[in-house]
């Protein structure tokens, strides 16, 4: 196939998914590869993202050979980015995978007023960098903590706060859903969740 004679392109986002890492198998980078003219290059992210360009008119049909790889796929621009996270050195189940797996699902590809990035960390080392997220979720022992407000560059960058603490997990679930409502309702265009979080403070996040 050559990429070039299929019209308007448009350009996704695609990772493995949530797993030990943020890995790639030969089978997935083939099938990108497939997509791409030689000069091509795709782009790496800061959260565990590329960047790839397909024929707009073929859009439903490639994400779908996509998926069937393993790959996961997402809308590029004003949307919930899927979730960062750690490596889950020390186990799926003790670093909580099923639970950062819910929670991407739950809220990947969300449109909001303004890209917004969410990390996840299996424990305290934080090598998610939950804190300095938009919003952050670090486990620790049974529970959940999270992190609201971070921002990791600029000269205003700035640790986040610790909304709340202990969470189960339906409680993490219910509690970043209600975030991510009270921002694309009440965030003005283009507004980062920075901005509005220092806007609008953490009494009016309307959080339970």
């Amino acid at each position: 196939m050559n990429p070039d004679t299929d019209g308007k392109k448009i350009k996704i986002a695609v990772n493995g998914g949530i797993a030990f890492g943020a890995k790639l198998n030969s089978k997935q980078l083939m099938t990108l590869s497939k997509y791409m003219n030689e000069d091509d290059e795709l782009e790496l992210t800061t959260f565990q993202q590329l960047y790839i360009e397909i024929p707009e008119n073929r859009k439903e049909e490639i994400i779908a050979e996509f998926e069937r790889t393993g790959l996961a796929c997402y809308p590029v621009g004003n949307y919930v980015k899927s979730l960062r996270t750690c490596n889950f050195c020390k186990g799926e189940e003790r670093e909580g995978m099923p639970v950062a797996k819910e929670l991407n699902r739950r809220i990947a590809g969300k449109p909001v007023p303004f890209t917004l990035k969410v990390a996840y960390t299996g424990c305290i080392i934080g090598c998610g960098e939950p804190m300095l997220s938009d919003i952050g979720v670090m486990k620790y022992k049974d529970h959940y903590n999270l992190y609201v407000g971070g921002k990791a560059k600029g000269k205003d960058a700035e640790v986040g706060i610790l909304l709340k603490e202990n969470l189960t997990p339906e409680e993490l679930y219910d509690t970043v859903d209600q975030i991510i409502d009270t921002y694309s309702q009440k965030g003005k265009k283009r507004e980062t969740f920075f901005k509005f979080w220092k806007r609008v403070g953490k009494d009016n996040l309307e959080v339970i």
